[in-house]
């Protein structure tokens, strides 16, 4: 049993659709996954229209499987099971499956159990988790304890995704990878439907694939940690063609308290906000699914080690690493005879 169409999701019905402008360009609009998801696109009136429609069924469908929020999830479902095996979509299966290599790539600084843990904190109402609780929930936390079975169904031959969790308190959250992963679904139906040249942006991850009308690349602005993502002041813009940029930081979400900055980038080792020199994080990869989950890694590794992770990872095309007071480390991949 996989997650039903059942749970309610904020602003469901709204879909705002324009253009094409006066440059031919096609742009949407909605909200889905706690951000706003936009779509522009170089195409006839009627493509883009359906290609925009079944951009948003798609995300509908993935946030009713995603979302650790909504009852009926299977994400819901695997961490209330405690312990049991939940039958899941392939969809989730292939994101766990991912999200666990990034776990082990990140050498555990990056940490899909960390529900639990995260759950204690409220960065929207300036709420530090209690100590106590902090402690307690970390003995749960561990991305080594996410089981998978792969079979085929003895009822109908078709293959069967199970997932458990072998700590029945341990609870598995995929915000550090859903998107990447929903972004790259969402590229693949508007080239299917025929749209070739697009921009996607979940709340900050970037999809882009082809070029403008004029030859000119699709650019995605650097954020200023400095200033707030409102302002639209950035340190500098990069070029994006058939790639993903997905950026971490610590502004994204923080609160003050007594003089100390806690922001939601949070250390499986303390349950506390990471200790890193890095307050932006930009990788730059072919699919959004490495874009996001090495994001998150790199800004908790801090700037050396950083640096080291991106060279080890050629799926890494490029990386932007920005500190408090604005200065970037650009980190490009060497380039490869063809």
């Amino acid at each position: 049993m996989t997650a039903q169409a059942a749970d309610p999701i904020p602003l469901e019905d709204a879909f705002d659709f324009r253009g094409p402008d006066a440059s031919g360009q096609c742009a949407a609009m909605f909200y889905a996954f706690n951000t706003v998801v936009s779509l522009q696109a170089f195409a006839e009136e009627d493509a883009c229209r359906e290609a925009f429609q079944r951009t948003l069924n798609a995300c509908r469908r993935f946030e009713r499987l995603f979302s650790r929020t909504l009852p009926r999830s299977d994400i819901s479902r695997i961490n209330d099971a405690r312990g049991a095996w939940v039958d899941v979509s392939r969809e989730t299966f292939d994101l766990l499956t991912a999200s666990v290599r990034y776990c082990a790539e990140s050498g555990g600084v990056f940490d899909i159990t960390m529900g639990s843990a995260v759950r204690l904190w409220d960065f929207h109402r300036g709420i530090i988790a209690d100590e106590a609780k902090l402690k307690a929930a970390l003995r749960h936390v561990d991305w080594r304890g996410i089981e998978f079975d792969e079979a085929e169904s003895e009822y109908d031959g078709k293959a069967r995704y199970r997932i458990r969790l072998d700590d029945p308190d341990s609870s598995v959250d995929v915000g550090g990878t859903a998107k990447g992963y929903i972004a790259d679904a969402v590229g693949a139906i508007l080239l299917q439907a025929g749209v070739h040249s697009f921009i996607v942006n979940l709340g900050g991850n970037v999809l882009a694939h082809g070029m403008k009308p004029d030859g000119n690349p699709w650019k995605i602005g650097l954020q200023d940690p400095r200033e707030t993502r409102e302002s639209g002041k950035i340190l500098g813009a990069v070029p994006l063609m058939d790639a993903s940029a997905v950026t971490s930081g610590t502004y994204e979400r923080s609160f003050e308290r007594g003089g100390t900055t806690y922001h939601h980038i949070l250390d499986p080792e303390t349950g506390f906000p990471v200790q890193t020199d890095i307050a932006g994080a930009t990788v730059v990869a072919r699919t959004s699914l490495d874009a996001e989950g090495y994001s998150t890694t790199l800004l908790a590794l801090g700037k050396e080690r950083a640096v080291r992770f991106v060279r080890e990872h050629p799926s890494i095309m490029a990386a932007y690493l920005a500190d408090d007071e604005g200065r970037v480390v650009a980190i490009e991949q060497p380039s490869r005879p063809a």
